[in-house]
């Protein structure tokens, strides 16, 4: 594109670059076209009415210039580059401690993808950046309007097709640079800054960084920029002019030469057309004359070739509106560290700026702008309004850029007190962190910071010279301590200063929870650990913190509020607790909770609702946010609505994967309810009543699926078993269960043996035939290999049916005494395995059992012999006709005649009771059956629950007059009655 009329001002240079172009390429070709380009670059920024000033980020270079024209020029309106929705935050900096980070948050999004949530933008700002010289102006002198023109938040993410990153900005990066926790301060927002310098050409950068004898762009760039820019009045100093002209050429010089990425180019020069567009519609809006403005923009920014440029642009560019996402604003806490990470520069190149700024002050005493009240800064006079200089005309601009590319570098002289300060100061910093230093490795840094220089052609060390003679001279191979040599000199030169947003500046949340926290007595604001101890006994107007602790813990990262003494469970509340508290140091988390809501109940709510109606919630998911409402909010309107919701959820789910959570969840809630509620709620018993249903269906396919492991089936039928007798009183049927194991034909042994469980419980397989068919498979060479898989199940069916805990002592028992060394050896390995990754949570119930089985001690255990190797005793038979001493099983009647009583009465059958002295012939029936005789079907359900229901004997059973008494059982099933007998003598 075209530029405007060029000027004579740089008719000499575009001479002189002609002739090197001709010189160096042999004739006219595409270099002399590009020098010629950088030439018209910076004759078109230059003569713009609207003075434009380039910066770079965070360059003290920058801050000092800014600082310097500001008080010379005096504008009455400034323009910056800054996300155009942030500007009515800007006053709040002056409430904070830099750095501090502008940031623009939406939890929830209107107008882009759903996966992008929650949306994150962050204009970091320090003390030594130009634009905060010019917001610093802006606000505290009167009648000087501070307009931002950048782009807002929302077409940040609008103009970005990728919806990761946004094309111009540098993403933030998962590991922090220097491997401090500051690192990650910004999260996983987009960064926005002013003046993003650096090659986009990788062969470009590679070959500054190599003839520059540097190791990385921001030592290349203090080295040949920060230097000779911001050198101190004298011969050496860079003026407002050569400042501006080097700034634009370098501007134009990485433009030029940068790829062609299409997406990046066309969101850079869409920026500019906004940025200009904003601009010229502000000074027809207020009539602001061009001459009392300035423009405060990237140097890459500055050297634009879009027809919108300038006062006199084309207004052709159409800005987009906004889309229907509502954002929030306010301001987080960063770093040092956090810069770097996220804008890609080296680690400590902040801190250096930083303390090169502070030395660039002193030498030449330029006084920069502060807000008043600024946190961390000493407090400087308000600046007095003066009349404006009249701006130069754009005619007169003189060429700098030839006499200043010239001009050899001025070197600065040794400073031998600073170069041995540091030498000292790191020997010690390394001393107290475990390095073997000694006064000689002072001696070798300073001296070798010296070597490095010359050899780089610098008669001055650099920081990073220095930093290089440090690690070579002191960490040698190994490091101690936690932070390395390196680390130690970037701490040294100013450490990674970490910001703080102020009480006045926090959203209304965070102020809430600072208020409500302040019976605890402690500074919140202030970062590290701090401990809070809570006696609720002496003081119950701690309860109330002890609650917004609990919800800060489910809200906030990990570390912010740790319970160290004391638990919150259901129907559980602690009297004591002891907690670590980092608040102050996760402060950006709590104010991004404020962007949320008003109240940190509010918040709770809300994410509740958002994780039990999201898109991947699972009834597992749902029971939770049912948990936390109730134990965390005590709210019975919101865990009904989300029981109900769960319901829902369920009957959707086509898998068993949440099984075991479910179980876990219904199970706490269901005892919560029974203790502390009259009734249980409607939901809870709607969602037992569908649950048995809803797996009823399930098991047999979980039993067949591959997918379903062993303990997913098992949590099913521990509900299913468990909540048997609340479904069935429910209006359930039982008989859906039976069909449904019957129905079951697993593969897996482990789910075979799970099965056989199953059809213990339910009475469709007896104890003694799980027994046989245990021996029957360690009598099978082919499955003993399988056995430990089979033994897998057993323990795992320890969830659903608990009473098997001594045929599975048993089993594993019969196993290790049955099988030889050479069968049991090989799959030992494998049963330990499995059994502590598939049922770690049930070994405690095996182990307890076992203890009870075995004996206690060692010299017992020889004569040991097993439960199950016990001889059963044999059923006492009598003879026909054989005389009963007395009547048997009636010593409990005569010895508590009150239950007995008690009994008869609420049978309706109340008599008296014999006199004691009565032959035992008097009663002409026989005596305690008149029960049995008159209700046979009792004793035909319990032969039937025995397993000896037969053919009746009453037909060759004497008369009931001549059995002895209570003898209808044996009279009706003797089967029946041998069974009963066992099963006494074994009890």
């Amino acid at each position: 594109m075209s530029g405007p009329q060029e000027s004579r001002s740089f008719a000499a240079l575009r001479g002189q670059l002609q002739e090197a172009a001709a010189t160096f390429a042999g004739g006219p070709d595409a270099l002399e076209g590009i020098l010629l380009g950088l030439v018209d670059d910076v004759d078109r920024a230059v003569r713009e009415p609207l003075e434009i000033f380039p910066v770079c980020h965070h360059s003290p270079a920058s801050a000092t210039a800014m600082a310097r024209r500001l008080r010379a020029k005096q504008p009455k309106v400034v323009y910056v580059e800054l996300c155009e929705d942030m500007a009515p935050l800007l006053t709040e900096l002056r409430n904070c401690r830099l750095p501090v980070a502008v940031q623009a948050f939406a939890g929830d999004v209107d107008g882009f993808p759903a996966e992008w949530a929650p949306l994150s933008v962050v204009a970091p700002i320090t003390e030594a950046s130009a634009e905060y010289q010019a917001i610093a102006y802006a606000l505290d002198t009167p009648g000087v309007e501070l307009v931002l023109v950048d782009r807002s938040a929302d077409h940040v993410f609008q103009w970005d097709s990728r919806g990761g990153e946004a094309a111009g900005e540098t993403p933030a990066e998962g590991a922090p640079a220097s491997g401090e926790p500051e690192a990650a301060l910004h999260g996983e927002a987009v960064g926005v800054e002013i003046g993003d310098l650096r090659p986009r050409f990788a062969e470009l950068e590679e070959h500054l960084l190599r003839h520059g004898k540097v190791r990385h762009w921001s030592e290349w760039w203090h080295q040949y920029v920060e230097v000779p820019l911001g050198a101190g009045t004298g011969d050496g100093a860079a003026d407002h002019d050569t400042y501006r002209q080097v700034m634009f050429l370098i501007g134009s010089l990485f433009r030029r030469l940068a790829p062609g990425d299409g997406d990046r180019v066309r969101v850079d020069e869409d920026r500019e057309r906004y940025m200009w567009t904003r601009m010229r519609e502000h000074m027809a809006a207020t009539g602001t004359d061009p001459s009392d403005a300035l423009y405060v923009c990237g140097a890459f920014h500055a050297a634009s070739r879009v027809a919108e440029f300038g006062v006199e642009g084309s207004d052709t560019f159409a800005i987009s509106p906004r889309s229907a996402t509502a954002w929030q604003y306010g301001l987080i806490p960063s770093s040092h560290a956090a810069i770097e990470a996220q804008f890609g520069l080296a680690a400590g190149s902040v801190s250096i700026a930083a303390t090169e700024w502070a030395k660039s002050l002193k030498r030449t005493r330029v006084k920069p702008f502060r807000l008043a009240g600024q946190a961390g800064t000493k407090k400087s006079g308000s600046v007095r309004k003066q009349a404006a200089a009249p701006a130069p005309e754009p005619a007169a601009a003189e060429d700098r850029l030839s006499g200043f590319l010239r001009r050899p570098p001025v070197l600065d002289g040794l400073d031998e007190a600073e170069l041995l300060g540091w030498s000292v100061d790191i020997v010690r910093a390394a001393r107290r962190n475990g390095y073997l230093a000694s006064t000689a490795d002072a001696i070798a840094v300073f001296e070798t910071s010296i070597l490095l220089a010359g050899m780089r052609d610098r008669a001055k060390p650099t920081p990073y010279d220095f930093q290089d003679a440090a690690v070579t001279c002191i960490e040698k191979d190994s490091v101690p301590g936690r932070r390395d040599v390196r680390r130690l000199v970037e701490i040294m030169m100013g450490g990674d200063r970490v910001g703080q947003v102020g009480y006045e500046a926090l959203p209304p949340l965070a102020r809430d929870v600072h208020d409500r926290l302040a019976p605890l007595g402690l500074k919140l604001q202030q970062r590290g650990v701090q401990r809070a101890l809570l006696d609720m006994v002496s003081r119950p107007e701690l309860r109330a913190c002890s609650d917004l602790l609990w919800m800060l813990r489910r809200l906030m990262p990990h570390g912010a509020a740790r319970p160290i003494m004391g638990e919150r469970r259901l129907g559980e509340r602690s009297i004591q607790e002891s907690w670590d508290l980092a608040i102050g140091t996760h402060q950006r988390a709590l104010i991004e909770l404020g962007y949320e809501g008003v109240s940190i109940e509010q918040v709770l709510e809300q994410r509740l609702r958002r994780e039990a109606y999201g898109p991947r919630a699972t009834t597992a998911t749902v029971l939770a946010a049912v948990e936390d409402a109730t134990l965390y909010l005590g709210s019975r309107r919101l865990a009904d609505e989300l029981g109900t919701h769960a319901l829902k959820v369920l009957a959707t789910e086509r898998t068993v994967d949440g099984a075991p959570e479910v179980l876990r969840r219904v199970r706490g809630l269901l005892a919560y309810y029974r203790t502390s509620e009259p009734e249980l709620p409607s939901w809870i018993e709607s969602f037992v009543r569908t649950g048995y249903a809803h797996y009823c269906t399930l098991l047999p396919t979980a039993f067949r699926d591959e997918d379903a492991t062993v303990g997913q089936v098992a949590a099913m039928l521990g509900f299913l078993f468990s909540m048997e007798g609340l479904a069935l009183s429910l209006g359930c049927d039982r008989a859906q269960l039976e069909l449904a194991v019957a129905q079951s034909h697993p593969e897996e042994p482990s789910k075979t043996a799970l099965l056989w469980a199953a059809q213990v419980q339910l009475g469709t397989l007896s104890r003694d035939g799980l027994r046989r068919r245990c021996d029957e498979l360690l009598s099978n060479p082919l499955v003993v290999p399988a056995y430990p898989r089979y033994l897998n199940g057993f323990v795992h069916a320890l969830e659903p049916v608990p009473g098997l805990a001594d045929v599975v002592v048993e089993a594993v028992s019969n196993a290790f005494a049955r099988l030889p060394d050479a069968v049991l050896l090989p799959w030992l390995p494998l049963l330990i395995t499995t059994m502590r990754s598939g049922a770690a949570e049930l070994a405690p119930l095996l182990i307890r059992e076992a203890g009870r089985i075995f004996p206690g001690r060692l010299a017992a255990l020889d004569a040991w012999v097993p439960p199950w190797r016990t001889p059963a005793a044999a059923p006492v038979r009598r003879r026909a006709g054989a005389e009963v001493p007395g009547p048997r099983g009636a010593a409990l009647l005569p010895a508590h005649p009150a239950t007995c009583d008690a009994v008869a009465e609420l049978l309706g059958c109340a008599g008296e009771w014999a006199p004691p002295g009565a032959p035992t012939g008097a009663p002409a029936g026989p005596m305690g059956a008149a029960l049995l005789a008159a209700h046979p079907a009792a004793c035909d359900a319990l032969a039937g629950l025995l397993g000896c229901d037969g053919p009746w004997a009453a037909q060759t059973a004497p008369p009931a007059s001549a059995t002895a008494p209570g003898a209808a059982l044996t009279t009706r099933h003797p089967a029946a009655a041998q069974a009963w007998e066992s099963l006494l003598a074994r009890a």
